[in-house]
């Protein structure tokens, strides 16, 4: 968390989704940072029965999250890839990491 706010610059946002869990923040350098924090738990209970279904017939594949790996200089070309039809809204690839790891 502490990483994503130091690279932000002032005026900027940092999101995240889900609880942290043992993590603290420096109060002061947040507030002076200039940089909006958002975020918030996950509604999971809203969205598990459909994603459920969704896997079950086979609408989704769930263990499939990047399927394309490209250099830092086509990163535009990954967030093209993202949006192309077919796709499960995947993160966008970044080089050196393999399908399902972060």
């Amino acid at each position: 968390m502490l990483q994503a706010i130091r690279s932000t610059r002032a005026g900027g946002h940092v999101g995240y989704v889900g609880v942290a869990h043992e993590v603290t923040l420096p109060g002061m350098e947040l507030f002076f940072s200039g940089v909006h924090l958002h975020g918030g738990p996950a509604p999971v209970r809203r969205f598990l029965p459909d994603l459920l279904e969704r896997i079950r017939n086979g609408q989704i594949n769930p263990g499939r999250v990047f399927d394309l790996e490209l250099p830092l200089d086509r990163a535009a070309e990954g967030y093209r890839a993202i949006r192309t039809p077919g796709d499960q809204g995947a993160a966008p690839p970044v080089a050196g990491h393999r399908a399902g790891v972060r």
